[in-house]
Order: C-alpha cells, then sequence, then structure tokens
C-alpha cells in the first residue's frame, strides 16, 4: 500500500515532457516567488532601462538608469514613482494601473489556463488578456518558456513595451525596498 501511495506522489508532481508549452509555462510560474532582471520600457517611442524585482504578489521596485534616478515601487497597494533630483513623487492606487494584473501571479495563471498562446514568429508564445478595459499581452520564449516581456497602456493610455533579459528567479529579497514614502 506504502509503495501505491508513493508512486502516485511522485506521479502528481510529474509533469510530462509531452505537455504543451502553456502547461509549463504554468508550472515554472506556480514555482516562481519572485523574478530579478533588466529591463527595456518603451512607451511613446521614448526607450528607458534598468533593473527591477517583482516579489509576488503585487510587489515591485525598479530602478532606472537615467540621470533623475527614477524609481518605481509598489508595495502591493498603491504605486510610487519617485526621481531623486527634485525629490518629488507620484503615487496611483495600483488597481487603477495595468500593473495590478502583471503583478498577481494567481491571476495570470488563471488567464494563462484560459486562453491559448499565439505563436509570433518563430521565438515567442504571446498571451493576450482583456480585464477592466485593460489589454496586456505577456510574452515567453518559445524554447526555455521563461517570460520575456509585456505590452500595455499606461494610466495614461499610452502604449508601454516591456522586455526583460537576464531574468533571475527566486532570489533573496530585502523586503524593505517594497517601503513606500511617507504621504507628503
Amino acid at each position: 500500500m506504502l509503495r501505491i501511495i508513493t508512486i502516485l506522489i511522485f506521479f502528481s508532481f510529474y509533469i510530462p515532457a509531452n505537455s504543451s508549452p502553456k502547461d509549463k509555462i504554468i508550472s515554472q510560474m506556480k514555482l516562481t516567488n519572485n523574478l530579478s532582471f533588466n529591463f527595456l520600457q518603451t512607451i511613446n517611442n521614448k526607450s528607458e532601462d534598468g533593473k527591477c524585482i517583482i516579489e509576488y504578489p503585487k510587489k515591485i521596485f525598479c530602478e532606472y538608469s537615467n540621470p533623475n534616478k527614477k524609481k518605481l515601487v509598489s508595495n502591493g497597494k498603491s504605486l510610487v514613482i519617485k526621481t531623486s533630483n527634485k525629490g518629488s513623487y507620484y503615487r496611483y492606487p495600483l488597481n487603477r494601473t495595468p500593473l495590478k494584473f502583471l503583478l498577481d501571479k494567481e491571476y495570470l495563471i488563471s488567464k494563462i489556463e484560459e486562453l491559448e498562446p499565439r505563436d509570433i514568429d518563430i521565438k515567442y508564445l504571446s498571451f493576450k488578456i482583456f480585464e477592466n478595459n485593460n489589454e496586456i499581452n505577456i510574452f515567453f520564449d518559445k524554447k526555455d518558456l521563461n517570460l520575456i516581456g509585456w505590452q500595455t497602456e499606461d494610466i495614461y493610455k499610452n502604449l508601454s513595451i516591456t522586455f526583460i533579459s537576464s531574468v533571475k528567479k527566486n532570489q533573496e529579497v530585502d523586503n524593505k525596498i517594497f517601503n513606500l514614502p511617507d504621504n507628503n
């Protein structure tokens, strides 16, 4: 009896080699607690780059590589965009931005389960999500099925395309980076 239970447990964690790319993406996402990566973001033909850490659920910390040292931080409830050279910042409710969906791993998994991926060129798979007047396209590398970016409209209805690279999963993260500045 113990042998049968052991075999059943083994197969409950086993992902068959012939499982679909969608199933493999979902499996990888379930095992991911956080991501750190470099990014290139283009909004209205203006590009910025930097480094980010996403910690599920709904936390993000990004440092931009621009002269004004812009930072973007979410603690899971609010989103702050801060520039150090002005000392000022803008605070938005996270639920009013498309990041609300991108930073929610369980939400993404549930949507991906419902959708079929689209092939883009021979390199990428994409899932298109429509939610609350938001269109979100999420892109995965076809070879390793890792997340490589997304496309959304920002809160001002500008098209925002973000490509990510040098992705590391489940790194040690100091949660203090997700603390927001006090209200003015």
